[in-house]
């Protein structure tokens, strides 16, 4: 194959692809975890809960294929493997718990700050460290997709309580543990 010549060196290209992988990576443990909560959500919230994360992890598969496909543009290969993702991303797994809605909040808003916070840092990297603008642009768009989903999910929490009253008089833990069979 080719390779590109579009005014970025193959250690600038390599670099920026690094960095896109490692975005890939987060974005894919991010929508399993935002499907996964779609499928077990319980409560007086389901229904708004399940269209909210079901509207988000629409928009995330359309990102993960833009941060693909973003990769192939600078001549390099997106991570695609379960064992790649979990090694390059810097999203933890929540294996084997089932919080209560409100956890479930909580955990997706901690997650996409964290991206938020990476792609900050990737776009000055990308910009000053590679001298690639167009990749520091895409990934500010990403960024402000993040932000926005994260806004969301603030609000969110700060509306009405989703926690049992129950739970929240006792201060218990939000997390239930499933059996995982």
């Amino acid at each position: 194959m080719r390779k590109p010549n579009i005014g970025l060196s193959v250690e600038q290209r390599q670099g920026v692809v690094e960095l896109l992988n490692h975005d890939l990576a987060d974005a894919y443990l991010v929508l399993i975890k935002t499907k996964k909560y779609h499928w077990d959500v319980v409560g007086p919230q389901f229904r708004s809960l399940h269209k909210l994360w079901e509207e988000q992890y629409e928009a995330l598969t359309e990102n993960i294929d833009a941060l693909a496909e973003r990769v192939r543009t600078l001549g390099g290969y997106p991570i695609g493997t379960a064992k790649g993702f979990l090694e390059y991303a810097s999203i933890k797994e929540h294996a084997g718990d089932v919080p209560t809605a409100y956890g479930m909040v909580a955990n997706l808003l901690d997650d996409h700050e964290q991206v938020i916070r990476n792609l900050r840092d990737h776009v000055d990297q990308t910009s000053e460290e590679f001298g690639d603008e167009g990749t520091s642009d895409f990934l500010t768009g990403l960024m402000e997709q993040h932000e926005e989903i994260a806004w969301m999910l603030r609000s969110f929490i700060e509306g009405e309580s989703i926690v049992p009253a129950a739970a929240d008089k006792a201060g218990s833990d939000l997390r239930v543990t499933a059996q995982v069979n």
